[in-house]
């Protein structure tokens, strides 16, 4: 876990048949990858899992210390790919998901029993869209600030004014 951060704030990366990932217990069907490079000129950057999880790791460190204290009742996930839920559209292509209460919205009882947000960073559809190395870091390195900023109570429509769309 990052240093920057508080306890509390782990990187769980999801296995696909394991008790939290999206062929788990309980869970409806399996991931959706899009296909190789789906929607670009270019194959998905190879990258392992474990380098990948490193991005995510260097983005959270990367997170003001200050800033990273006021992050309460959060984890972060790494997951293969966003599978679609009822009602959506099938081909929805996510790279990072935030889940929660915003902090903005929390009131004096929330923490009371309250289950962690849930930001899960996608791994595959960054790397569909990513052509080196550089790429991968920069794209999880914004995703990562989108996700978080979504904890802070900062909506979609500021974040594009704000060049984290």
């Amino acid at each position: 876990m990052p240093a920057s951060l508080p306890p509390g704030l782990p990187i769980v990366p999801i296995v696909p048949n394991g008790p939290n990932g999206p062929n788990g217990p309980g869970s409806p069907g399996s991931p959706d990858d899009g296909g190789a490079g789906a929607g670009h000129d270019h194959p998905p950057f190879p990258m392992s899992e474990d380098d990948f999880e490193a991005a995510v790791n260097d983005a959270l460190d990367r997170i003001p210390p200050d800033l990273a204290k006021t992050m309460s009742n959060v984890a972060i996930f790494i997951d293969d790919d966003y599978t679609p839920q009822p009602g959506e559209d099938p081909d929805t292509v996510l790279l990072g998901l935030y889940e929660g209460v915003p902090l903005t919205e929390r009131d004096s009882w929330w923490d009371a029993g309250s289950l962690p947000d849930r930001i899960t960073i996608y791994r595959q559809p960054i790397l569909d869209i990513c052509e080196s190395r550089e790429d991968v870091i920069e794209e999880v390195t914004i995703t990562v600030v989108h996700e978080i900023a979504h904890h802070f109570g900062i909506s979609d429509d500021r974040l594009h004014e704000l060049g984290w769309g």
